[in-house]
Formats: structure tokens, sequence, C-alpha cells
């Protein structure tokens, strides 16, 4: 499988046993990622980057704090870090939950290197696409923002399959008017065609409904 990009990454592993953090930053470490350990959820809750491209490894059953809640507190704050548990066999109904929650993937112990570094490449991979998909959403929210309120409204009326002439007639302005506000929401929207300012209008119109 090809690795997932390692760059500016950050696998962030939360476990309370010393031995299993250690054998985790050696083996990720081996490979070249970067690794940030925790022994408590306390104080990986209160120094993460939620902003930062990477991902979780989490241990589900822990003193203080259960992986499951650990997540949860990770919800509230809206990060977007894909979460692994690292399981026993009896806590397979626990990561289920933990899954339906939202949680990446789980892995039970004992587990072989190549399976957890697999479940992190993929992670990393998930984590990458998501946030570009974040910010191609919030570079077209800007983009429709820049627009003026006709400019809007010649948006919503091209969108809608109206020639300029019609338009024109509908906003009671001239057609030249209207040229000019359809060539200046092409500039702004960064459209190619009227197919792709179709395309960017779904797009804001699903966001606005989510």
């Amino acid at each position: 499988m090809k690795e997932a990009k390692k760059e500016n990454a950050v696998i962030y592993v939360l476990d309370d046993d010393e031995g299993m953090r250690r054998a985790l930053v050696t083996l990720l470490g081996t490979i070249g990622h970067k690794v940030v350990p925790f022994g408590l959820p306390a104080d990986f809750l209160a120094k993460h980057d939620r902003n930062q491209h990477g991902c979780v490894v989490l241990d589900i059953r822990m003193p203080e704090m259960s992986g499951l809640e650990v997540q949860q507190r990770l919800n509230k704050e809206g990060s977007m870090l894909p979460v692994i548990f690292i399981t026993g066999h009896g806590d397979v109904p626990m990561a289920v939950q933990a899954m339906k929650e939202g949680a990446f993937d789980f892995i039970q112990k004992p587990f072989r290197d190549q399976d957890l570094v697999d479940r992190i490449n993929h992670a990393l991979q998930q984590d990458a696409e998501n946030r570009k998909a974040v910010l191609q959403q919030a570079d077209l929210r800007r983009r429709f923002e820049s627009l003026t309120q006709r400019e809007r409204q010649v948006l919503d009326l091209v969108v809608d399959g109206r020639a300029n002439k019609v338009i024109a007639i509908d906003l009671e302005l001239s057609e030249r008017t209207v040229e000019i506000h359809r060539s200046n929401v092409m500039e702004k929207m960064g459209a190619r065609s009227v197919a792709h300012l179709v395309k960017m209008h779904l797009l804001l119109t699903s966001q606005a409904q989510s």
C-alpha cells in the first residue's frame, strides 16, 4: 500500500501503559512519523492541537477517563483528527460504539505492527482529504460572500437556466447591465463555465442545509 504523506502530520498516542507508549513511539518513529505521546487524557486534551494534520491512536480503557469519553470530548470541540482505538478482546462492543460516534477504526490487541501502520496511513490520507475539502468549502463560501446582492440575484437566475434577456426583464435591468453582472459573478466565483457555476451553487446550497 502506498504510504500517506508524513509531512506536517502528527500522530498523537494516548495510552496509560508506558511500555505500550514507548513501543508505539519507536515503531512509528522508525518509519518517519512524528509521534507525540501522552499518558493522561487530561494532558492530551489540554495540549493537543485540533487543527493539526494527523490522527490519534487511543487506548479504549484508561483509569482516569475512558477512550470513549476522550473521543466525545474531541467531537464536542469539533476536532477533525481521525481516532484509531486500541482495544482488548472484551472491548469490541465499546469499539463498535466508538465507530458509531465517528471513530476511524479500531485494532485489537495483540496486533501486528504492519496492521497498525496500515490503519494509520489510511487515517492520515482520510484526514488530508477531509481538510482539503473543508478548505475548498471555506474558499467557495468566501467567493460567494464577495458577491453583491444584485450579483447573487443574477447568479440564482443564471443557474436556473435563464437567458440574459430574460434576467434583464425579471430584474428590470438593461441586458448590458446583466452581462456585466454575469461577468463579475463568473470572475469572482472562479467559474470556468455555467456548468461549473451550477455545481458551485449546488455545493453552497448543500452547505447551507447541512
